[in-house]
């Protein structure tokens, strides 16, 4: 008889880690709030900034035990169980170091600034390791743990337009907890550490040094950041879609066939299909193909699929 795999403990957060205020004052972080239920913390941010804009400055952030109405890109949705994930939401008002509003445009890399903090999180704090797969998840070892959901505030108010940065991160659900087979979880990967708290001040460190070194650079992602190589060239290193044969799956239910090649300066994915023809990928889902052959594929490209991915984040 197969054996059952037990549910693992699963405390609340650490209130009083989390309240911290020597981390919270170091990272920059005006408000931490975390609450035991909600529907989505998204939609609560989003609803927040619209209602009471002052109450949620720059870094704000919200997080939740349990989500009961949490969905993810195009409009997927998802339930975990209670405390069995990372489930948080920031609210970013992007400025450079004089004040001045971030070009709007440069707004497309903040998912991909944040899972590359993720990835650093769970290297460095959880010991396991990470990747990124465009344009807003986070795989170990092929399969997804984390994804990311990016949606832009009310324009026209006051100041800066905010963006909603929402993360989900996979910690202790097990096998016959996950949402589909091309999932894992921090705790199914072998990890140093499977605590929540920890895990999260490590990500909202990382975060917020990575979120201050782009917008002092005034969000150019080929501007060196954080003592080192740009945004961009930190992507494109660990982005394991890159060199890949994928299909982009846009909205309007077209898609294009090909090999990803790189990305643009607006962190938009280049697909250069069967003719030679180079698109350009700026929303959608994309799904790693196993390799296949231009030349034998009729202009139409080939492979089996490797593993669409779940749409929580």
């Amino acid at each position: 008889m197969e054996a059952v795999q037990e549910t693992p403990d699963r405390p609340p957060l650490d209130l009083n880690a989390l309240s911290d205020e020597a981390f919270l004052s170091a990272n920059g972080i005006p408000r931490l709030t975390v609450v035991e239920t909600t529907g989505s913390t998204n939609a609560d941010l989003l609803r927040g900034v619209t209602e009471d804009p002052g109450a949620w400055p720059d870094l704000s952030v919200l997080t939740a035990e349990y989500q009961t109405a949490a969905r993810g890109r195009l409009d997927r949705h998802w339930e975990a169980p209670a405390r069995s994930s990372v489930s948080v939401s920031l609210v970013l008002r992007p400025v450079n170091a004089t004040g001045r509003p971030l070009p709007t445009h440069s707004y497309s890399w903040l998912s991909l600034l944040a899972a590359l903090a993720l990835r650093e999180a769970l290297t460095e704090t959880a010991g396991i390791p990470a990747e990124l797969k465009w344009p807003n998840d986070v795989l170990v070892r092929g399969k997804k743990i984390a994804g990311i959901l990016a949606q832009l505030g009310p324009l026209g108010g006051v100041g800066t337009p905010p963006v909603i940065l929402g993360t989900g991160l996979n910690v202790t659900l097990t096998e016959p907890e996950l949402p589909v087979p091309t999932a894992t979880s921090v705790l199914l990967e072998n990890p140093d550490t499977v605590d929540r708290t920890e895990l999260l001040k490590s990500y909202l460190s990382r975060f917020a040094t990575l979120y201050r070194s782009f917008c002092n650079a005034d969000g150019d992602p080929a501007a060196g950041m954080a003592g080192g190589p740009s945004l961009h060239k930190r992507v494109e290193h660990l982005l394991t879609t890159l060199g890949k044969q994928v299909r982009a799956q846009l909205p309007g239910d077209h898609e294009i066939i090909g090999h990803a090649t790189r990305l643009d300066e607006y962190g938009s994915l280049l697909v250069v299909d069967a003719t030679g023809h180079e698109h350009v990928v700026t929303a959608g889902d994309v799904v790693h193909l196993r390799p296949w052959n231009p030349a034998a594929a009729d202009g139409q490209g080939g492979g089996g699929r490797g593993g669409a991915e779940s749409g929580y984040a």
